[in-house]
């Protein structure tokens, strides 16, 4: 069980994730009339604030450019926690598809939920370009911020994962003697509540192409007696075979709802039909003559071409839905008296 490799750099994403967040802000110093002379980008670095604050004890002059450059911003990880209030059933999957185009199906368990702490900390040497830094960073925290992070590339795996702000603290030197260099120091604690991966394998089981749900008027398991039968049915919103079954014999625009065809004999009213990656449904047949509605499910209405092929959705097409292609659904309903059950095991009412 424990051994088997599997690394989906999660923990590192997170970090990543974290330090981005803040690798943008600036300090800005005005002259008095309140024109900006100085506009200094605040540089972030991973490591905790003790390795900046022991260089900058080395160092004379802060100003120099062979000293550290405050303002600055430091962070680190601070602990790995287990969360079970986000606790989910440990035999609990869901099934997914890779990301690297071979539509293999992926087995998936639910992920384990923890918490990651940072420690956020600005180093500064004026109080002003303190104060900067923090107001940049606090109203984005009510307590918390999400973050988008493709945690599980390999399956296009993307969660929000919240940036909680827990607490502020504040240091400064300031009443020390004059021999010390003043470095005002914030402290931003944060828990990032991310999701922990275990081994994704492939499944061997086929896709779910028919849901039926039976519903009952009691609660009782004995005396219960099933009244209505619901079923959903995945439904090809194109074609795969190109059976080619007719052509329409005139041009017509987007806007047209009513065409001729060559062949009528495999049409049917409620059925669909695939024009040039353009799904229709047919409402009407007249002689030679179809009324559809066009631009059905994700397709688009567009213009053809007088010889273009009328292809057919049907059962066929159907049983072709591949993983990860986009697919419809087809509803049935039923109303029963006879107080039988569906049997899962014989697959027939019993």
């Amino acid at each position: 069980m424990l051994g088997t490799y599997d690394y989906h750099e999660i923990i590192r994403k997170t970090i990543i994730a974290f330090g981005t967040l803040f690798n943008n802000i600036e300090i800005r110093h005005k002259k008095q009339d309140g024109s900006s002379y100085s506009v200094i980008k605040v540089p972030i670095a991973y490591g905790p604030a003790e390795k900046f604050l022991a260089r900058i004890e080395q160092k004379q002059d802060l100003r120099k450019r062979v000293s550290i450059v405050l303002p600055r911003l430091a962070f680190e990880i601070t602990n790995i926690q287990y969360d079970a209030k986000r606790k989910v059933s440990t035999m609990q999957t869901f099934k997914t598809v890779s990301t690297d185009g071979s539509k293999i199906a992926k087995k998936v368990y639910m992920p384990v939920p923890y918490n990651v702490g940072f420690r956020l900390s600005l180093l500064a040497q004026y109080n002003e370009d303190a104060l900067q830094v923090v107001e940049q960073i606090l109203p984005f925290f009510q307590p918390s911020f999400n973050l988008t992070v493709d945690l599980v590339s390999s399956i296009g795996e993307k969660r929000d994962i919240p940036i909680i702000l827990d607490s502020i603290n504040f240091e400064d030197n300031y009443d020390q003697g004059y021999e010390e260099k003043r470095v005002i120091v914030y402290n931003l604690d944060f828990t990032a509540k991310t999701f922990l991966f275990g081994p994704i394998a492939n499944s061997t089981e086929g896709l779910i192409k028919k849901v039926q749900v039976d519903y009952h008027t009691t609660i009782d398991k004995n005396t219960a007696r099933r009244e209505l039968r619901y079923t959903a049915e995945a439904r090809a919103t194109k074609d795969y075979n190109n059976d080619g079954t007719s052509v329409i014999l005139e041009d017509i625009d987007e806007k047209i709802t009513s065409f001729r065809v060559a062949n009528v004999g495999s049409l049917s009213v409620e059925s669909y039909i695939y024009i040039n990656q353009e799904e229709m449904l047919i409402k009407k047949i007249d002689g030679d003559n179809i009324t559809v509605v066009r631009g059905m499910d994700t397709s688009i209405a567009s213009s053809h071409k007088s010889g273009d092929a009328i292809d057919i959705i049907n059962s066929i097409d159907d049983d072709l839905i591949d993983i990860g292609d986009d697919f419809g659904f087809s509803e049935s309903r039923f109303d029963f008296g006879d107080g039988r059950v569906y049997s899962p095991t014989k697959g027939v009412d019993v």
